[in-house]
Formats: structure tokens, sequence, C-alpha cells
């Protein structure tokens, strides 16, 4: 898988259907009906991505950690209610009720026991990535009127990973604001996503991530202001010591990962502002060397330093490239933060205030 290495999937995946609550496990590779909404319309195609840690606990038991991932639940939620009709709109589930299909219906099930005793015995990173379909035969361009949950595991080794190239995408918008999408896990967003990284490349062969700017693609270019990468969010750390998240809009998808980095740079003293950072101040920065380094945030890698980011002008000329000065303190704090978020998982320091655990055993 792109961005993946030493991914490996669980032998079953699930389905969950709104309409009549009823859970049953299928075959890993369990077929979508050609006809379908979502095949055709990317009607109800929502995804969430959730990390975890699974380890055994003293008694000997396998247990599975998560941490905020009431946010993600939330996050699914959301998207599930924006593909939905308003009289429809009793059918998203609750974020207890995720839970119980996730965790007791799901990972517990007999058949997931051998893949979860190995992922204990790796100590590798565990994702769970639940997606919606409509499973209904059709291709009227309506509501879905068979909404379901499917979801399936896996463990990797690492995502993206360091040094990668990013490349600013002026002439590309991600989402419109307007239509309150870009905040959304929808797979809609993510054709674009990748179209993106295809045009990053006629700058950097060796691209392999893209920063969009605004939905004011005919505003002025240095006035527009910097949303987020192609898949992730991101951090700028500044020479004083300042690192800047951009500030959650109907444009960026909230993430729950950044949340727990920063706060954890504010637990170990690193100034974090939430502001907007346009365009023509990452390019300022970066001549000046003011930019010590960008971050992809993320569920996946967690947190990435980029090695070089290219940022062209309109017509794809280059003003500005930056490299992250690796010898700033800055850069340290930011890598050191990413493995204290992991080892939160782990168990082995201390959570942050704002952060919260949540172990099960199965």
């Amino acid at each position: 898988m792109a961005k993946f290495e030493g991914i490996k999937w669980a032998p079953q995946q699930m389905r969950y259907g709104l309409l009549e609550k009823q859970f049953e496990i299928l075959e890993p590779d369990a077929r979508v009906f050609g006809v379908s909404r979502s095949i055709h319309y990317a009607l109800f195609l929502v995804f969430e991505g959730i990390r975890f840690f699974c380890r055994r606990n003293p008694g000997g038991e396998i247990e599975v950690v998560f941490l905020n991932w009431h946010q993600n639940l939330e996050r699914f939620r959301k998207g599930i209610s924006f593909n939905l009709s308003a009289e429809q709109q009793g059918l998203v589930p609750t974020v207890d009720e995720l839970e119980n299909v996730f965790i007791h219906l799901y990972l517990k099930d007999p058949s997931m026991r051998v893949f979860l005793e190995e992922t204990a015995a790796l100590g590798v990173q565990g994702y769970v990535r639940p997606f919606t379909i409509d499973e209904d035969q059709s291709i009227g361009v309506t509501f879905p009127a068979r909404p379901a949950v499917r979801g399936m595991a896996c463990r990797y080794d690492r995502y993206l990973g360091e040094p990668f190239c990013g490349v600013v995408v002026p002439q590309m918008v991600r989402a419109v604001g307007i239509n309150k999408t870009g905040c959304l896990k929808l797979g809609l967003n993510y054709l674009i996503s990748i179209k993106a990284i295809e045009v990053a490349r006629q700058s950097c062969p060796e691209a392999a991530s893209a920063l969009f700017l605004d939905d004011n693609p005919r505003g002025d270019l240095l006035s527009r202001q910097i949303t987020e990468w192609d898949s992730s969010c991101c951090l700028f750390g500044f020479r004083d010591g300042t690192v800047v998240k951009i500030p959650e809009s109907p444009l960026i998808l909230p993430s729950v990962t950044i949340q727990g980095i920063v706060a954890i740079l504010r637990e170990t003293g690193v100034a974090v502002e939430e502001r907007h950072v346009s365009y023509g101040e990452l390019v300022e920065k970066a001549k000046k060397n003011e930019l010590v380094v960008a971050c992809s945030v993320g569920t996946a890698g967690i947190l990435n330093r980029c090695a070089r980011l290219i940022m062209p002008d309109n017509n794809g000329q280059v003003i500005a490239t930056h490299s992250p000065d690796v010898k700033h303190p800055l850069f340290q704090k930011l890598g050191e933060a990413r493995e204290y978020y992991w080892n939160i998982y782990k168990g082995s320091v201390k959570i942050p205030a704002g952060l919260r655990l949540f172990q099960y055993v199965l």
C-alpha cells in the first residue's frame, strides 16, 4: 500500500447494518455490489482511521489500547450524518454503539484472536479502518437505502516516514468551505489528494505529500492561507521556538493526533500558537531561514518532519524552498513528541492533560 511499510491485514472483515442493527463477520475480500450508490456517486462513502496498540497485560490477557478514540468515533458519526437525509438521522449510530461494534463484536470475535496475539507479540502499530457503504442494489441518485458500516484491521511497521519531500499546490483546491466537506473524512476528498501529489511531482519527482492552500484560487497568491497536507494536518516550527497549528475550519479535517501532539509539546514547555499562516508568510519565513521545520501530522504516521518543502507560484515556478534546521532544538523536540505519543499507547509515559486512554481486555 502507498506509504505503508510492513502491512498485514486481519483475517476477517465486519459488517453492521444501520437499518436492522445486525452484525456479522465477513471474509476479508467480501464484495460490494457493483450497482451501489457508493460505487457510482460516492454516496455514503465515509471512513475513519484509528490507531491502536495491542499487548498482553500483567495477567497475560490480550488488551487493546486507544488514545482519544472517542474523537475518532465522533468524527466518523459526523461523516455518516452528512451522508444521510434529515429523515434518516435516527440511523446515525451513537459513540457507545460504535464502541460495542468495533470492540466487543469485531475485535473480540474468535476469528481475530491469532492476528491480535501476533500483533501483541510484535509490538507494532495497529490500525482499525471502518468505512460505510450503501448495500442497496440501485443506481438511483438518492440518499442510501441500505446504509452499513464495514470495517477491517491491520498492523504495519511505518507510514510515510522521514525524510519526505513536500510541495505546495496553489493551483488545486482540496475542498470548498461552503459545502462543509473538507472537515469530514469522506471518500470524495481523497481523489483530489491523489491528483495533488501527481501535480506536486511535477516540481519534485520524489514528492510524497502536497500542501494545500485555501479555497480562493482567484485571490492574491501570497494572501491565501495554508490549510493542510493531502492526507494529514500540518504544524510549523519557527526559529523563535514557537510551533503554529492551523485552526480547524470547514476546509480542515479535525485531527485527533495533532491535538495529542500539541498537548505533549505544551507539557514540555513548547509554545504552541493556533493561528492562520498565509502562503506569503511561509515563503518569507523560508527565505529568511526562520522556518525551522514543517511537519505532517496524522493517525498513521503520527508526525513526520519534511526534509524539503518546495513553494511554487501559480505557474509552477519555484519562489522558495525550505529545508529543516536539524540542529535547532525544536526539530529535536518534535521528533521526541512523536515518540512520546506512541509511548502513551504503550503505557510507559505520563498522559498529558486533556488526553484519554481507552483500554479493553479481549
